[in-house]
């Protein structure tokens, strides 16, 4: 794991799931946390965790929350992980409002927080990852505009990476889109959802997601992640509980005239590693595999959300 000592690290949506796991796992890092949430009593419960967190009960889409927190806590790493709970119901049994309530909620947040970023900004160097969902390449039929939203994050993160590199402000930011997980409440919802659409029970579902991610196999990995050479990175990673090698694509992300290079990394100790796309040897658990093209991400798991 990185040594992440000194650099303050604000997690939006840290009260549970993902991004409980990722707060705790920059924290015993060495960074000090500070965690957005809503639920003070589920904040509460986080910080007792570590004396290097420390919580923000806050609304994280409300804008004057993204600019205060930034201002206040000048971050050098920033995780934006906050969204709704997506309405399961095929498409004709929406209305607008439940199809598009994550246009107002996950974009909304991605939006505020990245603009103020790039608006404050944040030091040169420092990084910003968006955890979108592997929904954003896969679809989800069920989930309304879930799956364009969390598309939406991941090129908006890329258009924010852009104007970073335009300005010359030393920021870098990645889209992170997990596959689903049965360890929050998108993911258990996900899951009840997608086991009565295919007629399996919810235990024969999860049975045939292969090893699944945690939450703190998703922290390790995000540790890992900011602290790679930002040279070497590329702007979205898939994370998976377990994965194969992918097949390299030269396709280029949204506002690149280039392709990406892959991260590659080395360990002897059974932590999360990045491996390049042209890597054919398996990933340890909790392992990012970059994400450069529809074809490297589907892997059969059309319709599954995250």
């Amino acid at each position: 794991m990185s040594d992440l000592s000194g650099k303050t690290t604000v997690v939006v949506g840290a009260s549970r799931g993902l991004g409980r796991g990722i707060a705790r796992a920059f924290a015993e890092a060495g960074a000090p946390v500070v965690a957005v949430a809503r639920s003070a009593a589920a904040l509460a419960d986080l910080a007792a965790t570590s004396a290097n967190i420390r919580t923000e009960v806050a609304d994280a889409a409300d804008p004057a929350v993204s600019w205060s927190v930034l201002d206040q806590y000048e971050p050098e790493v920033l995780v934006v992980v906050a969204g709704a709970t997506p309405v399961h119901r095929p498409i004709q049994y929406h209305t607008w409002e439940t199809f598009s309530v994550h246009w107002h909620t996950d974009v909304k947040i991605a939006f505020n927080w990245l603009r103020d970023a790039l608006l404050k900004p944040l030091s040169p160097g420092s990084r910003v990852v968006v955890m979108s969902s592997g929904a954003a390449i896969n679809g989800s039929p069920a989930s309304g505009g879930y799956a364009g939203s969390k598309a939406t994050q991941r090129f908006i993160a890329a258009y924010a990476q852009e104007e970073s590199r335009r300005s010359g402000l030393g920021i870098t930011v990645t889209a992170v889109m997990p596959r689903m997980t049965p360890y929050g409440d998108v993911g258990q919802q996900g899951i009840r959802a997608y086991a009565a659409r295919s007629g399996q029970t919810e235990e024969e579902f999860v049975s045939h997601m292969g090893e699944l991610l945690t939450p703190e196999m998703a922290g390790l990995a995000l540790v890992d992640l900011v602290g790679a050479d930002p040279a070497t990175t590329s702007p979205g990673y898939l994370l998976t509980g377990l994965s194969s090698g992918l097949t390299a694509s030269s396709a280029p992300w949204p506002g690149s005239s280039r392709s990406w290079p892959g991260l590659r990394h080395s360990r002897s100790r059974s932590e999360p590693t990045f491996l390049s796309p042209w890597s054919s040897g398996p990933q340890k658990r909790g392992s990012i595999a970059p994400a450069r093209s529809v074809s490297d991400c589907a892997e059969g798991h059309i319709g599954r959300p995250d």
